[in-house]
């Protein structure tokens, strides 16, 4: 007997990868580039806007060190293509979104600070620097345009060629004339507008490339810190570089951070490959922390106006949006449904809202393009809604959680479809909302708030409802291997960046088979051992991978209990297989899991099993959550005091990691909320934040003690019941902070403030300037 279950689904259950990490065996794309890299650097344009007449580039040539300086003329010679985005949407007319070509290093024109213009090769990094320096770069600035409002009306600079009025796509959904029926016949209406700030995703680990050309094999290996190989070693090879895709190789070790930002396919992962095949050398890059600022994708950025109509009853009729969307300067990989489809998902809320309609008009603009960022679109959709309800209540004079209360979908109605065509497979959001708010104490507050005020704070109290609809790229064949030697390899094509993967899915793995979880090593982001993948993304990896990896372990055991009829000379029909062994049903003989898989390496054969995903990514996971804030009247600050969330994500596969990943979820949204701010100078498109000595991160004492607790009404869109976590707690943070602080404020006739929220918003907002 191989031994029995330790480690199973449910389990709190330490993480198997940091002892790894703790003691600096972390092994990072930086670890991995070969010592005798060249270095690469980039020349990145100074200007938001400019026709680049020349690149002179013969004086950095003969420079020390120099051995190549690639430009935009090269890729051109080069035959390189578009970075693509994956998904598309149309406009009112039926019309695709436009998307004007965005070559890896542009020829003619830049339109972002932090373009890349020229590619510095060079044995050290500090010669490379020098040389770019050197390069003579003859700019002709033009007009920029930053604000996504200001570059759709009449006379703003225009962007791209063939995209009148920066006007990347007109988006509207769900049913107009419903809407406008509903609003004529309320009872109530009130409205909200709102400009929510550009964010970034600052993970600890920049991103970091290295490449290198085998002669003889002739495949070049691009390793890099991603949120999943698969889907750029597809684009690159159909798209960019044009190879055939066996002569690519992509590896993603170890990384430390994504949250969005590190899925896309971004110029230097294209560039890196094909200089490596062209120069025959092996290269390497790190970006840089203020590189990172001009040239990693940022988030948000959208202007908005929300209208809710009620009955005298105070039920909610319908609602309406009427926004500009930021792109940037062109659309990144998955752009296009970010704040489009990722703002029709969730605008219901945990709500029943008849009638629903979205008008959204998506702007290019001189600025870094924007995606996906933890929460992708519903973070400030939920903070719309949610701060809209608390006004909902103030104006018809109503308590905002029982104004709540009466709206939720009741769990008689599950599954839910919203008016805009989504479907909520199950859920119990009144006992959500009673949790929370016993969880949050809501009945002390009065106290807590008398006792701020003794000493001069300001306290509020703050709730907000909200939810996540799981997506994602569900593009997976899992592969298990059981090793003679004791162990199981556990092969899927999701990436962790520090989730906690390894963990999970060996929980699941063991589980399956009846082994200890430590038993089960996971392996991902490699295209030469794992058939296919959709990498990481959407809060889904745990639903793709976990489902697809038992379907793989239960194929495993199929196979398995035919090598042990033949081992044990019996039937298969008559093999039974528990707690790790198989055995002849009746009898006590008996062959172990390790057993059967080394004999069966001994005779050159594998005891593994395959499965492709089989089941629905989508899955809704719903939350509650109550803040406290103390704002200090005299200087503007604020100080989150408590933090509670009751959370419905379904079957738990480790509370540990659950709660993890709340913690980091909200600490996010806290800094969307009060700190993070990417802001750009209107007039010269220069970027104001780009380091960490302007731009605010959260820091320890800016999160408080969170308290997590978690109900569960599993999903019926797979076979464990599974929803996602890891985007759900930004989704509601931002909400529920800005409600805590509005209502500290309201006493002083503070009714709005635009995010972040910092010290000097409150101060000027409680002096009415």
């Amino acid at each position: 007997m191989d031994g029995q279950s330790s480690g199973g689904i449910g389990a709190r259950m330490r993480r198997l990868e940091d002892p790894r990490f703790l003691t600096g065996q972390g092994r990072y794309t930086d670890n991995i580039a070969a010592r005798d890299a060249l270095h690469v650097h980039f020349l990145r344009s100074p200007h938001a806007h400019a026709r680049l007449r020349a690149v002179d580039t013969a004086a950095a040539l003969a420079m020390p060190g120099v051995v190549a300086i690639l430009t935009g003329r090269d890729v051109l010679a080069d035959g390189l293509g578009h970075l693509p985005s994956i998904v598309e949407i149309k406009d009112r007319h039926g019309e695709s979104h436009r998307e004007p070509e965005r070559l890896p290093i542009s020829p003619e024109c830049v339109r972002h600070v932090g373009e890349i213009v020229a590619m510095v090769v060079a044995e050290r990094l500090d010669q490379a620097r020098d040389a770019a320096e050197a390069i003579e770069v003859d700019y002709e600035t033009l007009p920029a345009v930053v604000a996504a409002d200001d570059a759709l009306r009449p006379g703003a600079p225009q962007l791209h060629d063939g995209v009148p009025g920066n006007l990347m796509c007109d988006w509207a959904r769900g049913d107009e004339t419903a809407v406008a029926d509903a609003f004529a016949r309320a009872a109530h209406v009130c409205r909200l507008s709102q400009r929510f700030n550009r964010i970034l995703g600052n993970y600890v680990e920049p991103r970091a490339l290295f490449s290198e050309h085998d002669r003889a094999s002739d495949v070049t290996t691009l390793v890099l810190a991603s949120q999943g190989a698969h889907i750029p070693h597809r684009l690159l090879c159909d798209k960019v570089l044009k190879w055939p895709r066996e002569k690519l190789h992509l590896v993603t070790p170890d990384v430390g951070g994504g949250f969005g930002p590190k899925f896309t396919l971004y110029p230097e992962a294209a560039l890196l490959p094909w200089a490596a095949r062209r120069l025959g050398r092996p290269l390497r890059w790190v970006c840089e922390r203020v590189e990172s600022f001009l040239s990693d994708n940022h988030a948000r950025d959208l202007v908005a106006e929300i209208a809710l109509a009620l009955d005298e009853a105070g039920r909610f009729l319908a609602i309406k949006v009427e926004a500009a969307a930021n792109f940037g300067a062109y659309v990144s990989m998955f752009a296009p449904s970010i704040p489009t489809n990722g703002m029709a998902k969730v605008l219901s809320g945990l709500y029943r809202i008849p009638a629903v309609s979205i008008a959204m008009r998506c702007a290019f603009t001189n600025t870094v393009p924007v995606d996906a960022f933890r929460g992708a679109g519903k973070p400030e959709t939920l903070a719309l809604l949610e701060r809209l309800i608390d006004v909902a209540a103030r104006e018809t004079g109503r308590d905002p959680a029982e104004l709540r209360r009466l709206n939720l979908v009741p769990p008689a109605a599950m599954p839910y479809r919203t008016a805009l065509g989504y479907t909520y497979e199950s859920g119990d959001y009144p006992r959500l909302l009673d949790e929370a708010l016993r969880q949050g104490d809501r009945a002390g507050f009065a106290d807590r708030r008398a006792a701020s005020a003794r000493y001069g704070r300001l306290r509020g109290f703050g709730i907000a409802c909200h939810l996540h609809g799981s997506g994602g790229v569900a593009d997976e064949r899992s592969l298990v291997v059981v090793r003679g030697d004791g162990g199981i390899d556990a092969y899927t094509g999701t990436q962790s960046q520090g989730q906690g993967h390894e963990t999970a899915f060996a929980q699941v793995v063991a589980e399956a088979f009846g082994v200890d979880y430590g038993k089960v090593r996971v392996r991902q982001g490699d295209t030469a051992k794992i058939a296919r993948g959709g990498g990481t993304g959407g809060s889904s990896s745990t639903i793709i991978s976990s489902t697809t990896l038992k379907l793989a372990s239960i194929t495993a055991i199929d196979r398995g209990r035919q090598l042990a009829a033949e081992f044990l000379e019996a039937a298969p029909a008559d093999i039974a297989y528990a707690d790790g062994s198989f055995g002849i049903v009746g009898t006590d003989r008996r062959i172990g899991l390790f057993e059967v898989a080394a004999r069966a390496e001994a005779d050159g054969r594998r005891l593994d099993g395959e499965a492709e995903f089989a089941d629905k990514v989508e899955s809704w996971s719903s939350g509650v959550m109550t803040c406290e804030v103390e704002v200090d009247p005299e200087t503007g600050h604020v100080r989150v005091e408590r933090l509670a969330t009751t959370i419905d994500i379904g079957t738990v596969i480790n509370p540990m990691l659950v709660e993890g990943q709340v913690h980091g979820g909200i600490a996010a949204g806290l800094g969307q909320a009060l700190l993070e701010d990417a802001a750009y100078d209107r007039a010269s498109g220069q970027i104001l934040a780009a380091s960490w000595m302007d731009y605010a991160m959260p820091r320890a004492d800016d999160v408080p003690g969170i308290d997590v607790a978690m109900i569960a009404t599993p999903s019926g869109n797979n076979a464990l019941g599974i929803k996602g976590v890891g985007e759900l707690p930004t989704n509601g943070a931002p909400a529920v902070v800005a409600n805590a602080l509005l209502d500290a404020l309201a006493g002083h006739g503070v009714r709005h403030l635009e995010t972040p929220a910092t010290p000097e918003r409150v101060w000027r907002a409680l002096r009415g300037r």
